[in-house]
């Protein structure tokens, strides 16, 4: 592993938690991480709450789009560290064969766009998933990846989605 690490985070749409992943790990990693999000069925649009949540903590928000996991596979695509899908969904599905052997993991975070009741509700859920990645980014950050093999990355990486849980919001 080298010094700078690029992060993919994978749902099925593209339309709220893989990019509200994105938005916090390029505002959080500096010259360390940088984050990409992306999608197997993008939706092609972002709902507005994923931007509100983001705006909410003063966390930028150009450049963000709904995208397919098909353009990380081009030849002049970045080259990915870490894949990490954020959705059972797409856990499920059978995921390309990323370029450069990436670590790979999944974290649960419960979809806001099922959340159903009035906006403040619905609002709550978008809340409650860009926390939930704001934990999982913050350790993963914070894990000294250059200390840790192949398979010890993985099984951290993938292991932060419990340890997150059991850590108060």
């Amino acid at each position: 592993m080298q010094g700078h690490y690029n992060v993919l985070f994978v749902c099925t749409g593209n339309s709220a938690r893989s990019l509200l992943a994105e938005a916090i790990t390029n505002h959080r990693g500096g010259e360390r991480f940088r984050g990409y999000s992306a999608g197997s069925q993008p939706k092609g649009f972002i709902y507005p709450q994923t931007l509100e949540a983001l705006e909410a903590v003063s966390l930028p928000t150009e450049g963000l789009r709904s995208k397919s996991w098909s353009e990380f596979l081009l030849p002049d695509a970045p080259i990915m560290d870490f894949v990490i899908t954020v959705c059972d969904q797409v856990a499920g599905e059978a995921c390309p064969a990323w370029p450069g052997a990436p670590i790979t993991a999944h974290w649960n975070i419960p979809d806001p766009a099922k959340a159903t009741g009035d906006r403040e509700m619905v609002y709550k859920a978008f809340l409650l998933a860009r926390n939930l990645l704001q934990q999982r980014i913050s350790l993963l950050m914070n894990l000294r990846l250059e200390a840790l093999d192949r398979l010890a990355l993985s099984s951290r990486i993938e292991g932060l989605d419990s340890e997150a849980d059991s850590q108060p919001a």
